[in-house]
């Protein structure tokens, strides 16, 4: 067996020099095998990084030109698409889902970055000449200092890939945070930052557990707070950000509801169910985890779900799987303890994932695709945020039943409906109470010139992630009133204009 390699914090570019007085081990869920040793970082480890980031951002970031910023992000984006496939076995590695799956989580913050390419514009202000004699106005935004990244495991890619290149494009200096249970990930992207051309010290990355979280959300110098996972751990990060005088986004958990009316098309709405719901384990923030049936098409669509679901393979994800093992075992035990409380409650299990065999090792934290049928609210399977393979029917007599029961929930990130009425389809995008909304697209995830982001207790904030929104957070506006008296002449230069 080999040794677990030590994984460390990313400072000014290079590996942190110094001796972590506490770790924490990072395994290989598949197999269970320990891989790696994670430096945890102390209050006083984060405070001296982030005085090395607000001297990068005052000595250079926050003074480059957009032009200069443009270059590094166009050579950013050029790498990270060369070694996707790179860090997507990265994350395999550490958080467990599929190849394929990890490949297509760096594509889509790739977006981001591409989206983050276009900063000379998305800055641009606004112009009024002449306001008043000879008086003209106009408005200017400007980057915050040094903003923190707070990242979940499920994602530990493309979430720090939301708010990165915009934050940087901006003119900020960052600090990333990732998730202790899969920390590689964040530091091979950060390395291609340098690679890029980025001035050291403008990112950094920071491995630590609570004592780093609260060190980030109280240092006078962080200006800003992204954070992404749970609603309760959000809650803390927006109010003890806040209370601190800190800008921040934190967005939260999901209960995501599916509702299928009788006209859809059950063998799309069948495929959709289960392609959201099993996904990366269902450890996605937009995973369906309650599918929303209006009667009388209950029993085809449990049907044909089961009949699906049965032909998934779970296993290994380097290997030729359909789903890969959950991130740690003590999640995966939380989750398999749903399928007996649910039973108890009333609901009908109708696959059992914990009796379906495993194409990897024994060790590994493994659960395989659980049906519920005939669940109901006040059950703790459809109340709680599972965050793993196990999808619920709901079963509704009405449309406007269906409507209220996900108005009803305390989550509003993410829902879909089915159907082939265009009528109800609009009813629907204007009626219910939710941040993101899919018409006959189960993941509805949005791309990255738009901003992510659910409504109620799935965000604390009023900004949303990347987009327009991701722009506006991390810049502030300034609007400039100007009048000069006299003509200035620049003198005489035949050369062709050019910008640096």
């Amino acid at each position: 067996m080999s040794t677990p390699t030590r994984i460390t914090h990313l400072v000014a570019g290079a590996s942190w020099d110094g001796t972590a007085q506490r770790t924490s081990p990072v395994y290989n869920p598949a197999t269970g095998v320990q891989t790696g040793v994670l430096d945890l970082a102390s209050t006083q480890d984060v405070s001296d990084i982030v005085d090395l980031a607000k001297t990068a951002w005052e000595s250079s970031w926050q003074r480059a030109s957009l032009t200069q910023r443009t270059q590094v992000l166009f050579r950013f984006r050029e790498l990270l698409n060369a070694k996707k496939k790179e860090i997507a076995a990265l994350i395999t590695a550490e958080h467990g889902k599929v190849l394929s799956d990890a490949e297509g989580e760096v594509t889509r913050g790739l977006e981001v970055a591409e989206f983050a390419c276009g900063i000379p514009h998305l800055l641009k202000g606004g112009f009024s000449e002449n306001v008043s004699t000879k008086v003209d106005v106009y408005s200017i935004r400007q980057s915050l200092g040094v903003v923190a990244v707070i990242s979940p495991f499920n994602f530990p890619a493309m979430v720090p890939l939301w708010f990165v290149p915009i934050a940087i494009a901006c003119g900020n200096a960052v600090i990333i945070k990732p998730s202790e249970k899969d920390p590689s990930a964040v530091n091979a992207v950060a390395a291609l930052w340098k690679e890029a051309g980025l001035p050291d010290g403008v990112l950094n990355v920071v491995h630590g557990d609570k004592e780093a979280v609260d060190a980030l959300l109280t240092h006078p110098d962080v200006k800003a707070i992204s954070f992404v996972g749970s609603t309760p751990i959000a809650k803390y990060v927006y109010e003890t950000g806040t209370a601190h005088g800190k800008r921040v986004q934190a967005l939260g958990g999901a209960k995501n509801h599916m509702l299928v009316l009788p006209d859809a098309d059950l063998d799309l709405a069948a495929d959709a169910a289960v392609n959201a719901g099993y996904g990366s384990a269902g450890e996605r923030c937009m995973a369906i985890s309650a599918l929303v049936a209006v009667e009388p098409v209950g029993d085809q669509l449990v049907a044909k779900i089961k009949d699906r679901v049965g032909k998934l393979v779970t296993g290994d994800g380097t290997r030729d799987a359909d789903m890969g093992p959950l991130v740690t075992a003590a999640h995966r035990d939380k989750v398999a303890s749903y399928l007996d409380a649910g039973v108890q409650a009333g609901a009908s299990l109708v696959v059992d994932g914990r009796e379906v065999s495993i194409d990897g090792d024994d060790n590994g934290y493994f659960l395989a695709p659980c049906l519920f049928d005939n669940v109901t609210p006040g059950m703790p399977v459809y109340d709680d945020e599972i965050f793993g393979p196990v999808l619920s029917v709901v079963r509704v007599k009405s449309y406007d039943e269906g409507l209220k029961l996900i108005n009803d929930n305390q989550y509003g990130n993410g829902t879909a409906i089915f159907t082939n009425d265009g009528g109800a389809a609009r009813r629907f995008q204007n009626e219910v109470e939710v941040g993101m909304v899919g018409i006959n697209v189960p993941i509805p995830v949005p791309m990255a010139y738009f901003s992510f982001g659910g409504w109620k207790a799935s965000l604390f904030g009023d900004s949303h992630a990347h987009g327009m929104e991701g722009v506006n957070f991390f810049t502030r506006g300034k609007v400039v009133t100007s009048r000069w008296l006299d003509p200035s002449h620049g003198g005489l230069n035949l050369g062709f204009p050019q910008m640096d």
